[in-house]
């Protein structure tokens, strides 16, 4: 949802998929949405809408220094992104599951998969 943290992922996927098609579906802490399984109805209609139509590289969840809508500590909210990732790759398949975070900076850091 935040701006910020949105350009630093579309140049990283860009690079990192040699420009092939992603999708973005934003939502205010997706990684404690997807993790507590809320919402989950809506975000994996979006989800087949891109995974059907678009032919995505790749499936990435981001959280971020600040998030307002997930206020946890930077650890508890990368246990979220790891929980979430398996989550909606439980609906989309074997497609590259990609976790990040991003600092206060706006840096975007791969998070390695523990």
């Amino acid at each position: 949802m935040d701006r910020q943290v949105q350009l630093p992922g579309i140049e990283y996927f860009e690079k990192r998929f040699n420009g092939g098609y992603f999708s973005s579906i934003t939502e205010a802490g997706p990684h404690l949405i997807l993790a507590e399984q809320k919402k989950m109805k809506s975000n994996f209609f979006k989800l087949g809408i891109s995974m059907e139509n678009h032919g995505p590289v790749g499936l990435a969840i981001t959280r971020h220094h600040g998030c307002a809508g997930n206020p946890a500590p930077k650890d508890e909210q990368i246990a979220h992104v790891l929980k979430a990732i398996n989550v909606a790759r439980s609906q989309s398949g074997q497609i590259d599951g990609l976790r990040f975070s991003v600092d206060k900076n706006w840096t975007l850091h791969e998070i390695e998969n523990t």
